[in-house]
């Protein structure tokens, strides 16, 4: 018996997991597991386990139908799951385990526990690449090492690429009688630990919607993606981030479809799509990243220098960050609309950490902790990334001197105030003349019913470019 533990990868097309499971005969299960605990000190956003679950459901269904039945086991923590696998693997007869490589840490130290104690029952373990499109360190520097900056990363990932080429593996082919499947919603103990698992109507799962969304992309916003993917209020960017994040699609399908519908892969900004495709390499960046630096898992900077610097740690601050209060509308926008949808474009990413961390001085840690409790798209490379990126801590050659002004990225990528207005419903009438700066209107207008400016912009930049410079002192 071989077994096929399913984790971000939950999918059957493209899974080289299961693929190579699947390889020859003899019988092929699978298992998901469930890990509450360990998930919340994850700070695992719950519209994430729901949309995570969701399509394990989905998952069981198509396995069950292929002859494939999909094991569920629930531990409360990764120290449990060698244990739990081993007495499965001993009741099934399982003689060899796949699975696709983790790339945290936690989960790397997990799945070297478990191939240690499967081998004390002669149960061999293969890992393979399934979330990126060239496994971490694959890409390496002339002397052999793996890259700490992006530009070179992305010529040598391209070049890599173009040299090696990639394969997309095909959904497995039916393996006997069909199995039967019970919804996650019918077992008892699956709602005990994870409570509602009704998934958001906004997120429909499943490999048939990730592809539908990547070929509408495709069709009809790709080609403008550099043009408009920095504006919240229009429709340019893939949202596919909820499905790489889960692995309802991978990253090769979405390399792959761009060249056949480009009938080329781009190589620079001047080429259509290429500006998509960086998108892509950013996320295999990051990835490797987290493999290099085990540390960027255990809430370290990229930079250790930047360990030193006296960030605030203001809870009043925070919550009215989180609460989309600042008296910014560009970045309280962006905040209402995550703690309602669960998903925020990556320009007001972008615009709001640079906001916690350069205005507010507040702890990138914080922010990053948020945005993972809330993001349906949680990833912690991806996220990880982002955040020190903002901050300044990170993989970036000229940090510190980056303060977004959040007025001017408003007034720049939200002109008309149409996104501020849907999320901000006490500016839903201002003039877009004064909703980047809606201040004094509402004085004229006698109304109090939105908050004053936290910090004054240019001194907060200021007090930012400050800290950064005391580290060369």
């Amino acid at each position: 018996m071989k077994l096929v533990w399913f984790r971000n990868d939950l999918r059957l097309a493209d899974n080289p997991a299961l693929r190579y499971a699947c390889a020859g005969d003899g019988p092929v299960a699978a298992l998901f597991i469930i890990s509450p605990t360990q998930w919340r000190q994850h700070k695992m956003a719950p519209i994430r386990q729901r949309f995570m679950l969701a399509q394990v459901d989905e998952l069981g269904r198509e396995l069950a139908a292929l002859g494939i039945p999909l094991h569920l086991l629930r531990v409360e923590t990764f120290a449990e799951a060698p244990a739990a696998l081993s007495d499965l693997c001993r009741e099934l007869g399982v003689t060899q385990l796949y699975a696709n490589q983790a790339i945290e840490i936690d989960e790397q130290r997990r799945d070297h526990a478990v191939t240690a104690a499967l081998a004390e029952q002669a149960v061999s373990c293969h890992w393979l690449n399934g979330c990126c499109v060239l496994p971490p360190g694959r890409v390496l520097t002339g002397s052999g090492e793996m890259f700490k900056v992006f530009t070179p990363f992305s010529r040598a990932w391209l070049k890599a690429l173009d040299e090696e080429g990639f394969v997309i593996h095909r959904a497995p082919a039916t393996r006997g009688e069909p199995q039967p499947w019970q919804p996650l919603a019918e077992r008892a103990w699956v709602d005990e630990a994870l409570g509602e698992l009704t998934a958001d109507p906004r997120w429909p799962v499943g490999e048939v919607e990730a592809l539908r969304r990547l070929n509408i992309f495709l069709e009809q916003a790709v080609l403008d993606y550099g043009e408009t993917r920095d504006f919240p209020a229009i429709a340019g960017t893939s949202v596919l981030s909820p499905y790489l994040a889960a692995g309802i699609i991978s990253p090769r399908q979405c390399v792959a479809a761009l060249q056949q519908r480009l009938g080329y892969r781009p190589q620079s900004k001047a080429q259509p799509g290429f500006v998509w495709l960086n998108e892509l390499i950013w996320r295999e960046f990051y990835r490797h990243l987290l493999v290099l630096i085990p540390t960027l898992s255990m809430n370290r900077p990229f930079k250790p220098e930047t360990a030193a610097l006296p960030w605030s740690w203001d809870p009043d601050a925070f919550a009215a960050w989180c609460e989309g209060r600042t008296g910014y509308p560009i970045v309280d926008a962006a905040m209402r609309c995550l703690n309602t949808t669960g998903w925020m474009h990556n320009r007001l990413r972008m615009i709001v950490a640079s906001f916690l961390t350069k205005d507010l001085h507040i702890h990138w840690r914080l922010g990053e902790d948020y945005f993972m409790s809330r993001l349906i798209d949680g990833d912690l490379a991806a996220n990880n990334g982002g955040w020190q990126w903002a901050a300044g801590t990170g993989a970036d050659a000229a940090p510190y001197f980056r303060v977004f002004n959040p007025t001017t990225q408003g007034q720049r990528f939200d002109p008309q105030g149409e996104f501020i207005r849907t999320w901000v419903t006490e500016l839903a009438d201002i003039p877009a003349a004064y909703v980047h700066q809606p201040h004094d209107w509402l004085r004229l207008k006698g109304r109090q019913d939105y908050p004053a400016p936290m910090v004054d912009h240019a001194v907060a930049r200021v007090r930012a470019i400050e800290m950064f410079r005391s580290l060369e002192k």
